[in-house]
């Protein structure tokens, strides 16, 4: 009985205690704010979890659909963990897609049009911080014109003065558009650099007039240098816009330049004889190639086998990216 007697005097004292609290104004706001707080978070974790899923969910497909094995394509009991862990879907994606030279040619023309990218785009964007001409901003306004144009509307008179110079299908188009400022998303990258350069303190020019150095050489030996944020960013972008673009290295280069992105457009006309060097035609049935189950799977593995060296080259460069996000002018 004392051990229940004290239980209920403790039980009593800080009930009387709380009811001592919750008559304060303060604590009452206190208590008020916590509550807040709480639903607040609640509601923020719930909504980052949204958007983890709806990001995460078509990679999250896609790696169920490319380790599934082709004889469960059909097999309706499988919805996300494969019965049959497999790699055929990967030896049949990297056969259609002619993967290892598909990629040293995407390799080499996205590397080139990236350097020429940068060199145009970076003496352009610091012509339009730094040079006072007349009609530079009209010039400036044009520039960012292109970016809300489509590419549909501008690549008919590019073509027909590409066919003019007879330089149609080949890929030294694209190293002309990008080297003379109209590669893909040119005024983008003019716009970032010329934010860029107008963050830039003046008196580093003026120090190097001082010194006798003209316009370019202040481009090159003082402006270049400090803007190595800038460059990443644009260099990375430039590298992945032009290694997912499809239409106009389809349009300009032809046949003679087959990137992973134009191979995997037509991977399902090579399908029949992927599954055949791969050696499972005999095993799947003729009749695989009309199943659109199976078509879709092949097509999510190549999905993964193109995006694949983006990712090892952004987990590598990510810190740099970052860095050049956050000092560029994508947020300022």
């Amino acid at each position: 009985m004392t051990s229940k007697q004290s239980f209920k005097t403790k039980a009593a004292s800080r009930l009387a205690s709380l009811r001592e609290r919750l008559a304060s104004p303060r604590e009452r706001m206190l208590l008020r704010r916590r509550a807040l707080n709480a639903i607040a978070n609640i509601f923020k974790y719930a909504l980052l979890i949204g958007l983890c899923f709806i990001i995460l969910y078509p990679i999250i497909l896609q790696l169920a659909l490319a380790f599934r094995a082709p004889e469960d394509v059909n097999n309706p009991a499988i919805l996300w963990i494969p019965e049959r862990f497999s790699l055929k879907n990967f030896e049949v994606a990297m056969i259609a897609l002619r993967y290892w030279e598909a990629l040293r040619y995407t390799l080499i023309l996205s590397t080139i049009v990236t350097v020429l990218q940068l060199a145009s785009t970076s003496l352009a964007g610091y012509a339009f911080a730094r040079l006072r001409f007349r009609g530079s901003s009209i010039l400036f306004g044009l520039a960012l014109f292109t970016i809300i144009v489509p590419q549909t509307v501008i690549s008919l008179p590019l073509l027909r003065a590409v066919t003019k110079m007879g330089l149609v299908d080949k890929p030294i188009t694209l190293f002309l558009m990008s080297g003379l400022g109209m590669g893909i998303r040119s005024g983008i990258f003019i716009y970032l650099f010329r934010q860029f350069y107008r963050g830039l303190p003046v008196e580093l020019e003026e120090a190097a007039v001082v010194d006798g150095a003209n316009a370019f050489q202040v481009f090159y030996r003082v402006m270049l240098p400090n803007a190595k944020p800038a460059i990443i960013t644009v260099g990375l972008l430039s590298f992945v816009w032009q290694w997912n673009d499809f239409y106009f290295t389809k349009l300009f280069s032809g046949g003679q330049y087959f990137t992973l992105t134009t191979q995997q457009v037509a991977v399902l006309y090579g399908l029949q004889q992927a599954l055949a060097d791969a050696g499972v035609w005999s095993l799947l049935g003729q009749d695989i190639t009309n199943n659109p189950y199976f078509s879709s799977m092949i097509l999510n593995t190549c999905g993964i086998l193109v995006m694949l060296p983006l990712l090892v080259i952004y987990f590598f460069v990510q810190k740099l990216f970052v860095e050049g996000i956050e000092r560029s002018g994508i947020v300022g």
